[in-house]
Parts: structure tokens; sequence; C-alpha cells
């Protein structure tokens, strides 16, 4: 068997293991994959993966970095990056990873919402609009991007915009809506 089809074959049977939560298996199956090459990034971005996901965030980023190491033109890594340095409560290096990221893939939208999230918690309100702006107008029908877009603008005791986000989210998301609506004491003009 040829190395690249034994990758071929490692790297499927890993994601049988990762869709049947054999967690454990699937990285069992990525670090022999590793084996056949040390600097294979998908191996390293998976393992990433399943350690972020069975809560081993600080070895999860140490995967990324790696990656990262390898292919710095990686926006999925960088981005990936900053999530976890995100929920390891590292917000100035999360917002780095986000914008690096967003310079390889202006358009990702995950990235913009991250960096929006790591500025507000960083309470850098005004910085946060021009992302959850750019959000937005890549997910329209998501309801996450434009909540957070109207309590930053309320936040900064911007009524009018606060509305206007009310009113756009009123017509495809109303749970999001009321939640919003209650925190704002605003109301949304009906759709319909």
């Amino acid at each position: 068997m040829t190395i690249r089809l034994r990758r071929w074959y490692l790297n499927h049977v890993a994601a049988w293991c990762v869709l049947f939560r054999r967690r454990d298996v699937a990285l069992q199956f990525y670090r022999r994959m590793l084996e056949l090459d040390p600097e294979d990034t998908v191996a390293l971005a998976s393992i990433g993966y399943q350690y972020a996901q069975l809560g081993r965030k600080r070895d999860a980023l140490n995967q990324f970095d790696r990656v990262v190491a390898l292919t710095p033109g990686d926006a999925e890594a960088h981005f990936n990056r900053g999530y976890l340095l995100q929920e390891l409560n590292d917000p100035e290096q999360a917002i780095a990873a986000f914008r690096q990221a967003l310079e390889f893939d202006p358009r990702h939208d995950r990235a913009l919402y991250g960096l929006a999230l790591s500025l507000i918690r960083q309470r850098r309100l005004e910085e946060a609009v021009a992302p959850l702006q750019r959000n937005t107008t890549l997910q329209p029908l998501s309801p996450y991007g434009w909540y957070q877009l109207g309590r930053v603008q309320h936040n900064l005791g911007r009524t009018d915009e606060t509305q206007k986000v009310l009113d756009r989210l009123a017509t495809f998301d109303p749970k999001v809506t009321q939640q919003l609506e209650r925190e704002t004491g605003l109301k949304a003009k009906s759709p319909w």
C-alpha cells in the first residue's frame, strides 16, 4: 500500500470514528497519519478539533499553532486559534488571530463574528460595529450577528440603529427579536 493510499485510509477511518463519537480511536488514526508525515496539516488540525471537542483547549491550540507554522496563510487555522484563545480567556491574542484569519480571507464570517465578540469582551464596542456589520452582510439570516450588533448599538446609545436591527431581525427570528426587545426596551415593527 502506498503512503498516499495509507494516509487516505487512515483519514477516512478516523472520520468514521468521529462520526460514531469514538474520538479516542480517531486520535489514534490521526497520530498514525503523523507517523507517515509529521507535517501533515490535515492530521494536525484534526487532532486539534478532537482535543477541542474533548475540552483540551490548550492541547488543541498547540496543534493549530503547528498548522499555522507550517501553512501561515491558512485562514481557517488562524480562526481556530482565535476561537481557542477566546475560550482560554485571552481576548487580545484572539483578536490578533481573528485579524490574521481575515487578512487571508476577508469574507470569513465566523472570524468577523469572533473578532467582534473579543472586542466586545474588551469593551471596545465602537470597534465591534464594523465586523458585526460585515458579518450580517455575509450571513443575513444568522440571528447571532444581528443580536450582537443590536446589543452593541444599544450600549453605544444608538437607538435608531438598534431599532433598525430589531426590525430586520423580526423578519426572520422572532425568539431572538423578543430577547433583544427585553434587553433594550424597544419594540420591533411587525414585518407582517
